[in-house]
């Protein structure tokens, strides 16, 4: 029996160089994942659920303060829930030029009531902002869903002005497999396991701090390009990481902090 050679010894000598540097760099690609399995890069895996709140959805009209034609983006999958196992998440949003230095963030218990409010200052530049829930904020409990808002305050006497987005977030716990696999992972590995087990917060947030530690790594960009792809954001995937947002109730508009690796881990309650 005739071996069979690696596709790539058939290419054509006469394919442009770029393209034979992208076929390369897939293949390398998809030689890197943490259980040794073919894989192009990193994906997120949404969750087998039942149908998305109804309600959910992306951004209102742009309002006065708008810069061009630019919306704020929510970094949610497709159906603008996401899961997560901490009890103080991260959010995360793209947001474009504004005129305006001030934001509104709510969380609805799933009675609608009040369960979180706050505002924090925004940043001097567009780009992907963050806002962590405060320690001293009320934990999300599990198994429950929380619907969120946030507003750009553009005008203080009509709201309608306000370009607002929304979406879910609900906290769940993992099962022992998972969380025996998340206690030995690396920090290079966080993002693969809790994107293939469809918790998003934890996979963006990882992912997040890889790309700041690390924002030269091939590997780690190659991840982050293809995680925004897979959910359908690569338009905003070259977007710089801003430092935002702190409530002005805790550190008066403070930069945030991102999270350390151990903060990624599970707290079971």
């Amino acid at each position: 029996m005739k071996r069979i050679k690696p596709f790539l010894y058939f290419l054509p000598f006469s394919l442009p160089l770029g393209l034979l540097s992208a076929l390369t760099a897939q293949v390398h690609a998809q030689s890197y994942h943490p259980n040794k399995t073919w894989q192009i890069s990193q994906a997120f895996k949404p969750p087998q659920r039942g149908k998305p709140p109804a309600s959910a959805g992306g951004s209102t009209r742009g309002g006065s303060c708008l810069i061009g034609k630019k919306l704020i983006t929510p970094l949610m999958p497709p159906d603008k829930l996401g899961l997560t196992f901490a009890q103080h998440p991260t959010f995360f949003w793209y947001l474009p030029p504004f005129q305006v230095k001030t934001a509104k963030f709510v969380l609805l218990a799933e009675d609608q009531n009040v369960f979180y409010e706050t505002s924090f200052t925004l940043p001097d530049k567009p780009g992907i902002i963050s806002f962590k829930l405060p320690e001293s904020s009320p934990a999300l409990a599990l198994g429950k869903t929380y619907h969120w808002y946030l507003t750009i305050v553009c005008n203080t006497q009509d709201s309608s002005d306000n370009p607002t987005v929304e979406g879910w977030v609900e906290r769940t716990q993992p099962g022992s497999s998972l969380s025996e696999a998340l206690a030995k992972a690396n920090v290079y590995k966080l993002p693969t396991i809790y994107a293939e087990a469809g918790i998003w917060h934890e996979a963006l947030t990882s992912l997040v701090q890889l790309r700041r530690t690390e924002p030269n790594n091939f590997k780690t960009r190659l991840d982050w390009r293809q995680f925004f792809k897979s959910v359908g954001l690569s338009a905003i995937a070259s977007e710089p990481l801003i430092d935002c947002c702190t409530s002005k109730k805790e550190g008066h508009g403070a930069k945030a902090e991102f999270p350390t690796p151990h903060s990624l881990f599970p707290t079971q309650h």
